[in-house]
């Protein structure tokens, strides 16, 4: 599934779905040049231009649909809470997809003037190979999308997804994937361009443009400012450091059969830590250890913002282990055997 997918994976598909249409590109000129219009010197000459309009649109507009959908659906997903849905919000996915409208919607709604005022002029033919190739193939994944994708969300229902969570997924894909096919499909089949205004495109156009402006202004209620998201990843790596520290005591109390008197005892002998996860760079400071009892100790240090209200962590999710305060703030932790720890979690207390 393209939409509602982690962030991670989306650079990944647009890659390969960049050098599918390079490739399919690179073919249909060639095909085009040599056998489709070699009547027309004109048409041939301006094939290469055509085909790098046709592409990076195609491009443009793959970065736009799958962004637009990314973020209604993370507004879905933040919304429509299901306790089901291992696939929630995702704030790194809202913040690509923020990130995709901004360079790919100016780039896409420019090359299709450009494309549309070659047309009108007359420099491009309506019946041109690489016209007609490259508006398929559009239509063809716009085809494929709709049907993979509503396969998808009606297995998520299937599978216990919220019955209004599901259909508004459904409704998402079909009106992105619907109006992508429903323009390329009436301009395929338009009859006269040259010379000639048409106004089923001009409210293509315009509405497509004022849909993508409406989501993009609304992404910014529902994903959290620069500095926010800032500081909750430094937070997240401080989070990080001291949970390698408290899997570091684990290991040192079941060697030594004792919790490590200081912190850097860990980084002696057994090399159980590295000296440099000692230190949180955020407060230029190492982490505060003291031993409370045999098998309890705290760990002590300071965050740049509470995340005792937060729904989600920077990446998704939140650890209910490594609930903080903004400022200092301690966890207790308690160690114990070897074969218990390798059947239950530690115990967590927080003062």
């Amino acid at each position: 599934m393209i939409y509602g997918e982690a962030g991670k994976r989306l650079p990944a598909f647009f890659i390969i779905f960049l050098l599918f249409l390079l490739i399919y590109t690179i073919i249909i000129s060639i095909y085009t040049n040599y056998y489709m219009d070699q009547t027309n010197s004109n048409n041939q000459n301006h094939n290469a231009k055509f085909a790098f309009f046709y592409l990076l649109s195609l491009v443009a507009l793959g970065f736009l649909a799958v962004a637009v959908g990314n973020v209604l659906f993370q507004i879905i997903n933040k919304n429509v809470a299901d306790i089901s849905d291992y696939t929630g919000y995702n704030p790194e996915a809202l913040r690509f997809a923020i990130a995709a409208i901004i360079v790919a919607a100016p780039i896409y709604f420019l090359s299709v003037k450009q494309i549309n005022k070659n047309l009108f002029a007359g420099i491009l033919d309506k019946d041109a190979g690489v016209r007609k190739w490259l508006t398929y193939l559009v239509l063809l994944i716009s085809s494929v999308t709709i049907i993979g994708d509503l396969i998808n969300v009606i297995f998520n229902y299937l599978g216990g997804e919220l019955t209004l969570k599901a259909f508004l997924k459904g409704l998402t894909i079909l009106i992105i994937a619907g109006a992508i096919f429903s323009y390329y499909l009436y301009d395929i089949k338009r009859d006269k361009l040259q010379g000639e205004k048409d106004g089923v495109i001009k409210m293509f156009g315009y509405g497509s443009l004022a849909a993508v402006v409406i989501v993009f202004i609304a992404s910014f209620f529902f994903v959290e400012s620069p500095a926010v998201a800032r500081s909750m990843r430094l937070d997240a790596e401080v989070v990080d450091k001291m949970s390698q520290i408290e899997n570091a005591a684990q290991m040192y109390y079941n060697t030594e059969g004792k919790l490590p008197e200081s912190l850097p005892a860990l980084i002696d002998g057994n090399n159980f830590i590295q000296a440099d996860t000692l230190q949180n760079h955020v407060a230029k400071k190492e982490f505060e250890y003291s031993i409370i009892e045999d098998k309890k100790y705290e760990l002590c240090t300071e965050f740049l913002r509470s995340n005792l209200n937060d729904d989600y962590g920077p990446y998704g999710y939140i650890d209910t282990r490594w609930l903080h305060d903004a400022g200092r703030d301690c966890v207790t932790r308690t160690v114990g055997d070897y074969n218990n720890n390798m059947e239950k979690p530690l115990p967590v207390e927080r003062f």
